[in-house]
């Protein structure tokens, strides 16, 4: 399905998808620890170069950790990820409020 384009979610939508792609990332690494970047690429399906700037991202964040073997969970991690929830509930709680707005405008007369 093709997105819509709009001035207005774009850079939304882009920023949801790097979200997802980070997750997903994440929970790859979970699941095949230690994993090089070849294989994470294969199991992501993603372009090398989106791996590689992902993994960037998760080691800065303190989620995982670069290794001999490739990359791994940092032990402390869960508590890491349990402060992106309420983050996370925040935003989809004023993402609710915007459709609501949006739900009550109408066409003037």
């Amino acid at each position: 399905m093709k997105k819509e384009t709009s001035a207005l979610t774009n850079r939304l939508e882009e920023e949801v998808d790097l979200l997802e792609r980070y997750l997903g990332v994440l929970k790859a690494v979970m699941e095949n620890e230690p994993i090089g970047i070849i294989n994470l690429t294969q199991i992501m399906n993603e372009p090398q170069h989106k791996v590689r700037y992902a993994l960037k991202i998760l080691e800065q964040e303190g989620l995982i950790e670069a290794t001999v073997s490739g990359a791994a969970v940092r032990r402390r991690m869960l508590k890491r990820i349990e402060k992106l929830k309420p983050i996370l509930e925040r935003t989809e709680e004023k993402l609710k409020e915007i459709k609501q707005s949006v739900a009550k405008i109408e066409m003037p007369s």
